[in-house]
């Protein structure tokens, strides 16, 4: 089964047999809760934001059912300027002479999710992952 889609940026996508991939198409065309840096347009596509993907969940030892989830990632550019300014000291050491700032693009904010696996001797184990519903330009740590 195959399925054309016609996103809002005027691409035409084709997917194929895979429920999930159609959930990575609307949740990446739903960006009114991504956050972009203030000096960086909207139509900036290199920006600071969520990109979702799907990944298959598989427990390392038991042997388990595994599970294919939506998951998201921060990822994009944010401003291109950095700063590194003198500290003073009234010390004749300064192991840190200056401080520096950029800005990396983070999570701003995440909800905790779980998913179960069955596995083969009956039972039920639980892993559980934050998934990312905005990202923001932050200070770099």
């Amino acid at each position: 089964m195959s399925l054309s889609v016609r996103p809002s940026s005027g691409l035409l996508l084709v997917l194929i047999c895979c429920p999930l991939l159609g959930l990575v198409q609307s949740a990446s065309s739903n960006k009114a809760s991504d956050n972009a840096h203030p000096h960086l347009g909207d139509s900036d596509p290199e920006r600071c934001m969520r990109h979702h993907f799907v990944e298959t969940i598989t427990h390392p030892i038991y042997k388990c059912n595994s599970k294919m989830v939506l998951l998201a990632r921060c990822e994009g550019h944010c401003s291109h300027t950095t700063r590194s300014d003198p500290l003073i000291s009234f010390s004749s050491v300064l192991k840190q002479p200056f401080k520096s700032t950029c800005s990396c693009c983070r999570p701003h904010t995440s909800k905790l999710k779980a998913v179960r696996l069955r596995c083969a001797s009956g039972m039920r184990i639980t892993a559980t992952y934050r998934y990312i519903l905005a990202c923001n330009c932050e200070e770099c740590s």
